[in-house]
């Protein structure tokens, strides 16, 4: 079986059909890429053949190159291994780019075109922008750019080259620097495509045979070509090339190294002859690829992210797809979920107290897609649909025939368990029940649940349509099916799951709460408020802790703080970091949603910068810390928890831990997660920092004895642990 075929018609157009078996998306290998030299040297040599069709036989184009293959060449190659596997490719680009013209005269080519019927990314796109005419269905589900950055790499398959010298760096920057995806009509206004049409390959055909030889030379391969805005010397070009090197620092604080290997490429790119300028891409791309945090950065992001939302952690059990959810509780939270259930097309039924509480929360749906529409991304069809998938009523009796309910009322277990009781006095004797809670054990709130291994947590994270994690937590007593209602659940609504066991706070508030109270303990001590919050920023965190805690609310952490002392007694650790919290909380400074916390807010609620109140109270120390202090302490507040966590069977697979810490709370996503980091810095290293900020700051900081034992026998994280749970 092969990845890509050629059939050809009697006027002479060969048309090209990649489609890679066993596989809902096509990808490129290198078995592929050899496949289609092969194919298109023959048609190229074909006198009968008059030009050439390149399409997909899937309903999309491409999702991109195989990234197992990239980290295989690195594997077996090392650097020389990627950079002749990149420079394989683009020979292959070249090739198609050339269509056999003559050198010289570049006369003599056949015309290769491409049909693209639906989502092209990555080598989906770059591959076209080697033929001489990209057709695009007229699509509007299908997304057309190229997103390397956002895995930690960056287009290296001639997609920087061409873009940069198709549009100019000023117009490619958005679909380089962001990975911005357009639809095919937004696609073809900013240049990435030639053509919308209903039928791209009929079109694409009927263009090749009536194409000449202008039509195939590339504006870079003509004589007196200019870049559009300007060389990096060109008066204009100059100033765009510094703008942009300051831009890329701002954003990214020199943190993620594919940006500015990218930002290198083009920059060195653009002053030297096309085929040149690939062999620097070329080098640059290999650089990023050798880097550890391009690695541990595809790692997460991409392989094991796509793992575990495939299932890699769910129990043998049934098909538990949802059909009908109810919603206790239609606060912020039981809105959210309410909205995400209802466009995933699962029947909702939301309920409270009382009616017009209810119908606020179906609101908020109304609100969203109002949004949508605005904004055109939805039509007031969809919008009815949708809202019409939401019963909001104060009725317990219509829950009947719901195979799923999700509880989010007050973190209140006298609260939850008067609902628990209510609902399953009406609900199906099989249905899953599952309470949204951020604190609270879930096996003590299951004592309420007359069905315990039918009772699981379920942690969304607020606000429920932008956030992409959901923590799923299994009580001492969950049963297999309920895990795995859960998972379905969460792949409907096109959530990552992470899986974890019931334990205070679970995982991703184990780990994150250290980091807040860490910055918090900080400012108690003298140390610049600014200071801590750039600290936090130049590790890639999106936000500094005391940013982070006028986000989440100072009351919260307040409830939180006394929640955990009453339960911990004498050894709760934090009592430095409550002295600020609370005093806080006595002035009303309760965050943002007060207008008011450890930043200054104006009217409207825009941030103004740090509050000057706290230096009154708390003097700036005369002597402060150095940065690297600061940020290992901020660092390693995370990333001890996420070690504990696996010590003590919270966690049961790193690749969760990983994943879930990047999209719960935005852990230094460069480092590809708190064991990725932690891998990176090699655990002897780890364990001479732990130790230092041991006898600095106290026991916070002691090395966990799993950190301690790989350091000894010099072993890493994934070395040890990624082999152990089975794959997706």
């Amino acid at each position: 079986m092969t990845d890509f075929t050629m059939k050809k018609d009697a006027d002479g157009v060969a048309i090209i059909t990649w489609d890679v078996p066993g596989k809902s998306m096509n990808v490129l290998s290198l078995d592929g890429a050899a496949e289609l030299d092969k194919l298109i040297d023959g048609a190229l040599a074909d006198d009968a053949v008059k030009g050439i069709v390149i399409t997909s036989g899937k309903k999309d184009f491409a999702a991109g190159m195989d990234l197992n293959v990239i980290a295989g060449m690195k594997d077996n190659g090392g650097a020389q291994g990627v950079f002749d596997g990149v420079m394989t490719l683009h020979h292959l680009l070249r090739k198609i780019e050339r269509a056999g013209m003559d050198p010289k005269t570049l006369k003599g080519g056949k015309p290769i075109a491409s049909a693209l019927p639906g989502t092209a990314l990555g080598i989906g796109l770059e591959l076209p922008l080697a033929t001489h005419r990209i057709f695009a269905a007229d699509n509007a589900k299908a997304k057309i750019g190229l997103p390397e950055i956002m895995v930690g790499i960056f287009p290296g398959g001639g997609g920087t080259t061409r873009l940069v010298r198709k549009l100019g760096a000023m117009a490619a920057a958005p679909f380089l620097l962001e990975g911005k995806l357009n639809p095919p009509a937004k696609a073809k206004a900013a240049g990435l495509v030639d053509e919308v049409v209903a039928d791209p390959v009929a079109a694409a055909r009927e263009w090749v045979l009536n194409a000449g030889d202008d039509d195939l030379v590339k504006p870079w391969d003509k004589k007196g070509y200019k870049m559009p805005g300007g060389e990096p010397y060109h008066p204009a070009g100059f100033m765009t090339f510094v703008g942009a090197s300051a831009m890329v620092h701002g954003k990214t604080k020199g943190v993620y190294p594919a940006a500015k290997a990218l930002l290198s490429a083009v920059y060195e790119g653009a002053m030297v002859p096309f085929d040149q300028a690939l062999r620097i891409e070329a080098r640059w791309f290999t650089n990023v690829l050798m880097n550890p945090s391009s690695t541990a950065m595809i790692r997460s992001l991409f392989i094991n992210k796509e793992a575990l939302e495939k299932g890699a952690n769910r129990p043998e059990a049934p098909d538990q797809t949802v059909k009908k959810v109810g919603i206790l509780g239609a606060g912020m939270m039981g809105a959210g979920i309410a909205y995400v259930s209802a466009k995933a097309g699962i029947e909702v039924v939301l309920i409270d107290a009382k009616q017009d509480a209810a119908d606020k929360g179906k609101s908020y749906s109304e609100g969203l897609m109002d949004k949508a529409i605005s904004r055109k991304k939805a039509t007031e069809d969809q919008k009815t649909e949708l809202l019409g998938r939401i019963l909001a009523t104060t009725d317990y009796a219509a829950l009947d025939g719901c195979d799923l309910i999700v509880e989010a009322v007050f973190e209140d277990p006298g609260i939850k368990a008067e609902v628990t009781k209510k609902a399953e006095a009406v609900i199906p004797q099989d249905a899953i029940f599952a309470t949204n809670t951020s604190t609270l054990p879930i096996s003590d709130l299951a004592r309420a649940s007359a069905r315990p291994e039918q009772f699981i947590g379920i942690h969304f994270f607020s606000p429920v349509d932008k956030m992409l994690l959901v923590e799923i937590i299994k009580g001492r007593e969950t049963g297999p099916r309920a895990v795995a209602k859960a998972l379905d659940f969460v792949r409907q609504i096109r959530k990552t799951p992470i899986v974890v066991n019931d334990a205070r706070f679970f995982y991703a508030n184990r780990c994150i709460i250290p980091y807040i109270n860490e910055g918090i303990r900080m400012v108690a001590e003298g140390v610049n408020p600014v200071l801590i919050e750039n600290a936090a920023k130049m590790l890639g965190m999106p936000l500094g802790p005391l940013q982070l805690v006028d986000e989440t609310s100072i009351d919260l952490g307040v409830k939180i703080a006394k929640a955990t002392k009453a339960a911990m007694g004498d050894a709760y650790p934090d009592g430095a970091v409550d002295e600020v919290l609370f005093w806080m909380a006595d002035l009303g400074r309760l965050g943002r949603k007060s207008n008011a916390g450890f930043y200054a807010y104006d009217d409207k609620g825009k941030r103004q910068g740090l509050w000057d109140g706290l230096e009154a109270q708390y003097p700036e120390a005369q002597e402060q810390p150095e940065l690297t202090e600061i940020q290992h302490r901020l660092m390693f507040a995370q990333s001890l928890e996420a070690v504990r966590a696996l010590e003590e069977g919270v966690l049961e697979d790193i690749r969760e831990g990983d994943v879930g810490a990047i999209l719960g709370w935005g852990f230094a996503p460069w480092a590809g997660g708190p064991f990725g980091w932690l891998d990176i810095l090699g655990a002897t290293r780890a364990v001479e920092i732990c130790d230092g900020l041991t006898e600095r700051h106290g026991a916070r900081f002691e090395t966990p004895g799993l950190l301690r034992e790989l350091a000894e026998k010099h072993q890493t994280f994934y070395g040890r642990f990624a082999a152990q749970p089975k794959a997706a």
